[in-house]
């Protein structure tokens, strides 16, 4: 029990805390409740409900005097202080009488950098997630455990919109003022995590640390190596390399002192995963702690059905990061020498890599390109939807995402990083007549560009984007390096390179007036169709 209570957070006549349980004892009070059952290999299964990826729409920043002059409101929407506080109020009068689960966790590995959160929660399994997926304290830490951010998390409670200016019964209120947020309506767990982020997106780069939606391993010889995208693109997956040590899967700050973890755990995606392509995360769905949301299972053998999409196809799996084989133990590791860009390209048009500038790493670090993947929010069907959003994090970017480019360009420059643009998308035709980029010939070139090899090969510069691609890798078909010899109507591929670029273009029109005449300059062009 916290010697700092959470009398100090608001609440008050509450039946009973349950202070930094361990994962048997959240399994227990998990099941006790009828919150999830356990599987036939050991991991606790459970349902989100309604919410079955994160709700973008719903979620706001509360606006006052220090946080209007930094905050990016074209994308974070505003929430009025007086509206924040009645609602935390109605929060804190609505968990009367109730049983919660406090967790006192890190927020970053970084021994300097690192932020104190706690998170409160109505649900015991939800207070495991935490457990698994944030960087659990020692004993000693705990002692003198102050937070500096709280996370309250009450999913059964139902905001009022004309009362607390919310955009329906869920709510995600994020006040950096008062170093809290406020999650209600929603039982997805995810929320809880991406808010972690946002608050390390706030506070990290004043102090010159870029915090990243990216995953992150290094080398037998100790070069790391970062890797951007939203969900569905393969951060979690290219980074589960077996001859390499994971630093972490998901999100990331560059400091001084080189890359770290901002998570002490990971939490994939597990739809249609198999034991062959992926057996180091493979490995997890069959462990007891690891946390399966809306993932099928035989309710009288417990045997799990990896493939069945019935109660969502953004089905995912939380575990420790230790239960990868080769994690690292610490969560950092020194600047990368290689960042990678990942992008699923729903046209079937970006090759399967190329290497970019410096300026040309900034421009597609801004335009954060890819085709948002049906589960991951609330309200996409089951289509890829083609979409930018910057920073390849747009929604948890409170700050203008120039402040995170030009620090990200500050850094490769510092460090003399070499950049890749890495399409896990689409090839042979667009989303519906192509098919997905093989993954052996991903990991075939991602292993030339991070052993170095890559760097040697014969190189042509694509018509449209203007960025290096390799003509011949050995290892990979040469044919899938030319996006355009894929096709069977070249006809059909030129018409859709042209619609990309125009789209890249009329994205990037609200930054012009950030970047320099090197950035602009590195935008795609229209250009001749060439065999």
């Amino acid at each position: 029990m916290s010697a700092f209570g959470l009398e100090a957070h608001g609440f008050r006549n509450l039946s009973k805390v349950n202070w930094n349980l361990t994962a048997p004892a959240l399994y227990e009070e998990a099941v006790r409740r009828g919150e999830g059952h356990v599987a036939k290999d050991g991991p606790l299964v459970v349902l989100t409900g309604h919410h079955t990826g994160r709700s973008a729409t719903d979620k706001f920043v509360v606006k006052d005097a220090n946080t209007e002059p930094h905050v990016w409101w074209d994308n974070n929407k505003a929430m009025s202080p007086a509206h924040f506080d009645a609602l935390h109020a109605d929060m804190m009068a609505f968990a009367e009488g109730k049983e919660l689960f406090a967790k006192d966790l890190f927020g970053g590995a970084d021994l300097t950098h690192r932020i104190k959160v706690r998170i409160v929660t109505e649900y015991a399994w939800h207070s495991l997630f935490v457990h698994q997926l944030l960087i659990r304290p020692t004993p000693d830490d705990l002692k003198g455990f102050n937070p500096e951010f709280t996370i309250i998390d009450l999913p059964s409670f139902s905001a009022d919109p004309a009362k607390h200016g919310s955009a329906s019964q869920t709510v995600i209120a994020v006040n950096f003022t008062k170093k809290m947020i406020l999650i209600g309506g929603t039982s997805y767990a995810g929320e809880m995590k991406k808010s972690v982020f946002t608050i390390l997106n706030y506070i990290l780069p004043p102090k010159r640390v870029m915090p990243m939606h990216c995953s992150a391993n290094v080398g037998k010889d100790g070069k790391s190596a970062i890797f951007f995208g939203l969900s569905g693109t393969g951060k979690t997956t290219l980074s589960a390399d077996a001859s390499r040590t994971l630093v972490g899967d998901d999100e990331h700050g560059w400091s001084e002192h080189g890359v770290f973890n901002f998570e002490g755990g990971c939490y994939a995606k597990v739809i249609k995963l198999s034991r062959e392509a992926e057996p180091e995360i493979f490995s997890t769905t069959e462990r007891f702690g690891t946390v399966l949301e809306n993932v099928m299972m035989d309710p009288e053998t417990r045997v799990l059905d990896l493939n069945d999409a019935k109660y969502a196809e953004n089905t995912r799996a939380a575990y420790p990061i230790d239960f990868i084989p080769n994690a690292s133990p610490t969560g950092r590791a020194g600047s990368p020498k290689n960042v990678i860009m990942l992008t699923a390209d729903a046209f079937g048009v970006l090759p399967p890599i190329s290497q970019l500038t410096p300026s040309q790493a900034m421009y597609h670090f801004l335009s954060g390109f890819t085709a948002k993947v049906a589960g991951t929010e609330k309200g996409l069907g089951k289509e890829p939807q083609p979409t930018f959003s910057t920073c390849f994090g747009a929604p948890f970017m409170p700050r203008h995402p120039s402040e995170y480019g030009n620090l990200l360009r500050d850094l490769i420059a510092a460090h003399g990083a070499d950049c890749w643009l890495v399409n896990t998308g689409w090839t042979g035709g667009a989303f519906g007549t192509g098919a997905r980029m093989p993954i052996k010939a991903t990991r075939a070139l991602l292993n030339a560009a991070l052993d170095g090899s890559l760097a040697s090969v014969e190189m042509r510069i694509d018509p449209h984007f203007k960025f290096r691609v390799p003509v011949a890798v050995p290892g990979v078909d040469a044919k899938i390096l030319n996006p355009r010899d894929t096709w069977a109507d070249k006809a059909a591929y030129d018409a859709q390179a042209k619609k990309l670029v125009e789209m890249f273009r009329a994205n990037f029109k609200k930054f012009e007036a950030h970047v320099g005449p090197d950035v602009l300059q590195a935008a795609p062009v229209l250009a001749e169709a060439a065999e």
